[in-house]
């Protein structure tokens, strides 16, 4: 019986996910078996990746986060999928997705390297309970001199966290994915950079972002957890999806994260079902808003002794009925149906916005080398939030690890 070797981030919308598709799958195929495996996510970089698994013949299905295909496609680590889909293409391929989520695993050639499986977007979140309460909108005015609203700036979202911030209740203003695990750490402050104006890099490749926007940035993040104390004491311990859990645990009054974790908010066990709310992230005083577009695909490693038997599992994960179950599971759905599905607007509210958000989205940096600068960006991150560097010290440390890492890569000359 052949057995199909998946590995996937560990996130428990993904295992159900998953499994139900695993299922649906046998149901077609009973001769085929699977062993689907969760993994941290900076350990599925390091197998894979850092120790090149992905050209071993141990898995079939990987689960890759955007940020990592160009180093990936570099290495010749997974399959071309073009073959595959021009012989049998997934229903409504291209046109059932958006752009957005067909550009990051393509080369420059045209070879189409995997199949969207979890969407981003980033957005802002916050509690209608908190927000709609008269008497909290009667408070805030008072003592802020303007109404309760969603916060249009990052000054208004830093009132509204000290505002909301009550330990002696278990809340908090803001929720932040403070873990230095090299994800949300790391996109947290590109979204401060780029909605106050700022840029990563000028256009030969020299870093910008330790100019005074990048200082304001930090400076801001770093603020929020250390100054304000306007987050969870567990804040440095929650990566992306412990802090969506603890949010919808009721622990925070905002929080700006994957819009998936919305659905989450919506799911048992949250606390706040119903009451989750949703809007564009905050921008800077002279800036504008920004969300970040990353986002999870599967591919077939270039190892695998069985891509045909691969391909039709992406194949299946990529219809309308499978896409639907990641949406229904707590992952988000990546196909234009999913997102237009009555149900599930119904059930989580914020798909309603996902094409809006797609149209002014940006991504990281697509160059072989960026997860070796996301790893000095996390540094950066942890060593301010922690208090081993000041801002200054640690964006310039950072600047000057990011040109040598991009000068021994030959951008310079």
């Amino acid at each position: 019986m052949p057995k199909l070797q998946v590995l996937y981030r560990v996130f428990a919308g993904f295992e159900r996910s998953f499994a139900a598709q695993a299922a649906a799958f046998q149901h077609q195929h009973p001769d085929v078996d699977f062993n689907i495996v969760p993994i941290d996510p900076e350990k599925l970089y390091e197998d894979l990746i850092a120790k090149r698994g992905i050209l071993g013949s141990d898995w079939d299905v990987v689960l890759l986060l955007t940020d990592w295909l160009p180093e990936l496609l570099k290495m010749g680590g997974l399959a071309r999928l073009n073959d595959f889909i021009q012989r049998d293409p997934p229903p409504d391929y291209p046109q059932g997705w958006s752009d957005s989520l067909l550009e990051l695993q393509r080369d420059a050639a045209g070879g189409i390297f995997a199949l969207p499986y979890h969407d981003g977007p980033e957005m802002f979140m916050y509690r209608a309970d908190l927000f709609e309460n008269p008497a909290e909108q009667t408070a805030f005015a008072a003592r802020y001199g303007y109404p309760l609203a969603v916060p249009e700036t990052w000054s208004q979202f830093r009132d509204m966290a000290r505002f909301f911030t009550r330990p002696e209740q278990g809340l908090y203003g803001a929720m932040i994915a403070g873990l230095n695990d090299g994800h949300n750490n790391v996109y947290d402050f590109f979204l401060h950079v780029w909605s106050r104006g700022g840029q990563l890099f000028d256009a030969a490749w020299k870093p910008t972002f330790n100019d005074a926007i990048g200082r304001e940035a930090l400076q801001f993040y770093a603020d929020l957890i250390l100054t304000d104390k306007v987050c969870p004491p567990k804040t440095l311990d929650y990566d992306s999806v412990a802090s969506g859990v603890a949010y919808a645990a009721g622990e925070a009054a905002m929080m700006w994260n994957w819009c998936g974790f919305s659905a989450v908010a919506e799911l048992p066990p949250s606390k706040i079902i119903g009451q989750n709310r949703l809007g564009l992230v905050p921008r800077g005083d002279h800036g504008a808003h920004a969300t970040l577009n990353i986002y999870w695909v599967l591919g077939i490693p270039a190892g695998s002794a069985q891509p045909e038997l691969a391909y039709q599992f992406l194949q299946h994960c990529a219809t309308s009925e499978m896409d639907k179950i990641t949406a229904q599971s707590g992952g988000t759905g990546v196909r234009r149906s999913t997102w237009r599905d009555a149900e599930i607007q119904a059930q989580f509210p914020y798909y309603r916005m996902l094409e809006a958000a797609h149209a002014n989205a940006k991504s990281p940096p697509r160059l072989p080398e960026y997860p070796a600068i996301n790893e000095v960006f996390n540094q950066m991150q942890h060593a301010v939030v922690t208090g081993a560097k000041s801002v200054e010290e640690a964006l310039d440390d950072a600047a000057r690890a990011v040109e040598s890492i991009m000068a021994a890569a030959g951008y310079y000359t």
